[in-house]
């Protein structure tokens, strides 16, 4: 008769990574990594813990709190098995079985390496067959807003009535505690730096491609709702100026002064753009589309044709003018 044998599981385990050092970083890839081994431990029902650096959650726990004998098996997962760092943790945990998973080793010798009890490597050096990173298959998580920040710190012409670096401080404290992907963008068009656009269109694919702008700029205003995507401006001179202006002109309700720039409004108009205000931006968007076929929108080109067409000319303008230019 066969003999089952009960296979121990393990107690509780140490999850580490380059996250878990106190002068590491943390990336998207690490944090996806994570979930795909966690999803993984959960599964198998193997309680554990996650180690994080203090840089990046002063609130959870660290690896100097972390007690070895709480733990039968620790686990080092993504990025390079290689360095000091990697090294401690043999030292810091030397009574638990020491698992690295989804890392790349530069070199198999190295201590950092051979520390481990275990290596389940993405890739290694003498023709070791590579494997998806653990990134790949993490589990799907909800999803966040993609949100362009379009801000000015200039505008000097607006002298005592500017209120531009106290909204821009009010505005990035309150997005930074968002759940949200944030796009630093500016209006301004360059032909040589690579981390900004050349082009209006260029721009504009950017804008067409997010969930919400947020701006104290006229402009970050004009070309959101011109891409069907809703803006929440913030006019940045006391009193309101240009940005309060073209709100009033565009109807458009998200416009804010410089003194309603605080948490509680900046709330409430968020979530109408995300809600209500993603359809008003469209027909904002149809608006406009129909007003550059059909001269629906008075936006001063009329009244430019009507000057070009009917106004006289001063006197001797017209021959100047004819004559400025020589040449094919």
């Amino acid at each position: 008769m066969a003999v089952e044998h009960e296979v121990a599981m393990p107690g509780r385990v140490l999850l580490t990574g380059w996250f878990s050092f106190p002068d590491g970083e943390v990336t998207a890839g690490d944090a996806l990594a994570l979930r795909r081994i966690r999803a993984c431990l959960d599964h198998l029902g193997i309680p554990y813990d996650v180690a994080w650096s203090a840089g990046y959650r002063p609130d959870a726990l660290h690896l100097s709190e972390a007690a070895g004998h709480l733990y039968t098996h620790l686990v080092f997962l993504c990025g390079p098995a290689h360095g000091p760092q990697v090294e401690e943790l043999h030292r810091s945990f030397p009574s638990c079985v020491r698992i690295a998973v989804g890392t790349s080793v530069i070199d198999g010798s190295a201590p950092a390496v051979t520390g481990f009890h275990h290596v389940l490597s993405r890739d290694a050096p003498g023709g070791v067959r590579p494997v998806p990173d653990l990134a790949a298959a993490a589990p799907t998580g909800p999803g966040a807003p993609v949100v362009g920040v379009v801000l000015t710190h200039g505008q000097g012409e607006y002298a005592g009535a500017r209120r531009h670096a106290e909204v821009a401080a009010t505005l990035t404290r309150w997005l930074a505690a968002k759940d949200c992907a944030c796009l630093e963008l500016t209006t301004r068009l360059d032909a040589h730096d690579w981390r900004l656009c050349t082009t209006a269109g260029q721009f504009e694919s950017v804008v067409g491609r997010l969930d919400l702008v947020v701006t104290d700029r006229l402009h970050g205003l004009v070309l959101a709702l011109r891409a069907g995507v809703p803006a929440l401006a913030v006019d940045p001179v006391a009193g309101g100026a240009k940005v309060s202006a073209q709100g009033r002109a565009l109807s458009w309700p998200a416009t804010l002064g410089a003194g309603q720039c605080v948490r509680a409004e900046l709330d409430r108009w968020w979530s109408w753009c995300l809600g209500d205000g993603r359809n008003l931006a469209e027909r904002r968007r149809e608006e406009f589309l129909d007003a550059r076929f059909h001269d629906t929108r008075d936006d001063g080109t009329a009244g430019l044709a009507r000057v070009l067409s009917t106004a006289a000319w001063p006197e001797g303008r017209r021959e100047r003018t004819s004559g400025a230019r020589s040449g094919p």
